[in-house]
């Protein structure tokens, strides 16, 4: 479920001193219910590869039309990347934030970990249209349990980088984050007996 910006900005996340100078650009609740301490299998879930679950055909077409695009037009080319084009926002780090975990770095998304702490957990990429952070919360649900909340954070590419963003959002809207979330949720329960046991 799409939610209000202030469910972001409302809340105390290290991530805003970090990234001040990049819009929101969404937030969402997520389908994965849990206890306080479940931030962690989250991560890992998403790290290991959030997207291999989706079975909607849109989903797929829209990616591997992208990830085409991006090869034919040099969008994702190894010099436009995080420690290239932009500065990784690590450098941007106070003392406290570069030494906690950084969370298990993702394997199958072209994101890299920032860092991690109980609650929260921040990931970047960059290519030639955009500096982006995916950020996942651990929030009380008010219901007793706690759930993920994803904000994604952008600084657009110049003038390309707004243009590109503005176009591929009804897509993300109607394509690729319903499909994304009925995997995650899907996986989410599928892996509920682990959550319990560890």
């Amino acid at each position: 479920m799409r939610l209000p910006s202030t469910a972001h900005t409302s809340r105390p996340w290290r991530i805003h001193e970090i990234a001040h100078d990049f819009h929101l650009e969404d937030v969402w609740a997520l389908p994965t219910p849990g206890g306080p301490d479940d931030l962690h299998h989250l991560v890992r879930q998403i790290t290991n590869g959030a997207g291999d679950g989706v079975s909607s055909p849109v989903y797929r077409a829209l990616f591997a039309i992208r990830w085409k695009l991006g090869a034919l037009l040099g969008w994702d080319k190894a010099g436009s990347g995080v420690g290239a084009r932009v500065r990784t926002l690590r450098d941007r780090l106070p003392a406290d934030l570069r030494e906690a975990p950084r969370g298990d770095d993702p394997r199958s998304v072209p994101f890299t970990s920032l860092y991690q702490l109980h609650d929260e957990w921040a990931a970047e990429l960059a290519n030639r249209t955009v500096h982006a952070v995916m950020h996942i919360g651990w929030v009380p649900d008010g219901a007793g349990g706690y759930r993920g909340r994803m904000a994604v954070l952008v600084k657009p590419n110049g003038a390309f980088g707004a243009v590109y963003m503005a176009c591929i959002k009804p897509f993300r809207y109607v394509g690729v984050y319903p499909a994304l979330f009925r995997a995650m949720g899907r996986t989410w329960q599928a892996n509920a007996h682990e959550r319990t046991v560890a």
